[in-house]
């Protein structure tokens, strides 16, 4: 009862005129980041920081906002799959291999609407999963100590490549590499300035805010600079819609799909480093074992467009649930979020949830809202949606470049942050032409100090003894899910990864 309790406050928080527009605001901000062809969520919520900070807005607005922005744009990708056979982002790839050939058949507006519906599914289970398991993790987490913090933390370095990563050594150098910024500023035992080169400007460190707007977005910029993309990929597709109301026979037929495929997505969006690809892989795959018995998947089968979507949408939700009870990201998007809390003096884990009751309720009651809010919008506007697929990234990215510029000076006033903005955006572009995720970058920025600072406390208190990073149960059994963690991609990644697209090519070839 007392959960409902919360609950019910956390709606009192949340239905107010700012925070309804704001949750509208960021739905439809959201969806069009996630129809843009390689934007996509985490992009999506950088680009938007700036925004949320210049208007002025407070923990839970700016959480509301930013946090519509992410369902959206898990929305939004799938408008590009369906319609151009192009993801939206990587979680949208399985889309593909049934919306776009249902939409060959001229079935366009169903399955953009089954999917609007499949989406609201997976995300609405995911948000009751959130209630129900996240108090519970804090209970668990209430039992840490530094030694425990400390084995927490380097299990999200080391699963954040998660299984279907190829290349653990590349995620590990960025993990190494976000360390290493981590330490930029004073010491906080010592008072030692560190790596600051006498600039005083770094003695408090490199603004987080600073280094995920750079990375994300300006290295997008810089990347359209390099390729000179100046039309839309939707000029050389007829973008043909027809009706947008899913038959209750589709409907039927596809409800056992979006239930068991959301209990899936939710179960992968929760593990350390999983997220919402694996989530919509595992989802597509187990649903084309269990109920394709005629061969009917990658042909335009509607349950092959349900089942992804509701997975992907599932654990997107799942992820937050590692974020807000324990302080780590489950998804390179929840690190962004994870940014934006920190920046604004709340500390996410266990305590979350018992000192700052009114964000936490407040931002599970706007998910609820911002569900409704997609579906409601993604059937009717969809024409509106697939008309924004039209713009060329050479109107577009000018705009983003300037919402990244005057963003982070209307937040810091200062020009120095605009340097390191573009000192990181430089960086970006280098690492992602390199194939290097810059998701562990962010958060080896983000839980560098607190890990260093978790580590020496532990080894204080037992009197220099390392053996104390091993001490205890649960300490142990953190360490061995995170070299599992680490494992299990040198092992399965290259298989996981070369199905997806394997699957996605071979039965995208067959319809094309």
């Amino acid at each position: 009862m007392e959960t409902f309790a919360n609950l019910a406050d956390g709606f009192a928080i949340a239905l107010t005129w700012q925070n309804l527009l704001l949750a509208l605001l960021g739905c439809f901000l959201g969806t069009v980041m996630g129809a843009l062809p390689g934007l996509g969520p985490s992009n999506g919520v950088a680009i938007l920081i700036p925004l949320a900070f210049t208007l002025g807005l407070g923990a839970t607005p700016s959480l509301i906002l930013l946090t519509s922005v992410y369902y959206g744009a898990m929305y939004g990708g799938r408008i590009s799959s369906i319609l151009l056979n192009i993801p939206g982002d990587e979680p949208a790839m399985m889309t593909c291999l049934d919306g776009y050939p249902m939409a060959q058949k001229g079935m366009a507006g169903q399955a953009l609407s089954l999917s609007g519906i499949a989406s609201f599914v997976g995300a609405f289970f995911a948000t009751w999963g959130l209630i129900f398991l996240a108090p519970q993790l804090v209970k668990i987490a209430l039992l840490f100590g530094p030694a425990e913090y400390f084995a927490l933390f380097a299990l999200a370095f080391m699963t954040l490549g998660g299984v279907s990563s190829t290349n653990q050594a590349k995620s590990a150098f960025a993990a190494a590499l976000g360390l290493g910024l981590a330490t930029v500023g004073v010491d906080t035992q010592t008072g030692v300035p560190r790596f600051t080169f006498g600039e005083v400007h770094l003695y408090d460190g490199l603004d987080f805010l600073v280094a995920i707007v750079g990375l994300f977005a300006l290295s997008e910029v810089f990347i359209f600079l390099e390729n000179r993309h100046g039309n839309s990929d939707a000029k050389k597709s007829k973008l043909v819609i027809g009706r947008l109301t899913t038959p209750l026979s589709m409907l039927k037929t596809c409800t056992p799909t979006m239930l068991r495929t959301s209990v899936l997505g939710f179960l992968a969006g929760v593990l350390p480093g999983a997220g919402a690809s694996l989530g919509s892989f595992i989802s597509y795959s187990m649903e084309k074992r269990l109920v394709d018995k005629e061969g009917t998947f990658g042909t335009g089968d509607p349950r092959g467009v349900a089942a992804p979507e509701a997975g992907n949408n599932a654990a997107a939700g799942g992820a937050l649930v590692p974020m807000l009870a324990l302080g780590v990201p489950g998804s390179g998007t929840t690190a962004v979020l994870l940014a934006v809390l920190l920046s604004l003096n709340i500390t996410p884990g266990p305590l979350l949830f018992a000192n700052n009751p009114d964000v936490v309720w407040g931002l599970i009651a706007a998910l609820f809202i911002a569900n409704l809010m997609l579906l409601a919008m993604n059937i009717p506007m969809v024409s509106l949606f697939t008309r924004l697929l039209l713009i060329p990234p050479r109107i577009l990215m000018p705009i983003v470049a300037m919402v990244s510029f005057v963003g982070i000076y209307g937040i810091s006033g200062s020009s120095f942050d605009l340097l390191v903005m573009i000192g990181f955006g430089v960086m970006g572009w280098v690492l992602r032409k390199l194939d290097v995720p810059l998701v562990p970058i962010i958060l080896g920025t983000l839980l560098g100090n607190a890990m260093e600072n978790n580590l020496r406390r532990a080894i204080t208190i037992d009197n220099g003894n390392w053996f104390t990073l091993i001490d205890s149960p649960l300490a142990i059994g953190l360490w061995v899910v995170a070299i599992i963690g680490f494992v299990l991609p040198l092992i399965f990644g290259r298989k996981v990864r070369a199905g997806m697209h394997q699957r996605r090519d071979e039965e995208s070839s067959i319809t094309d």
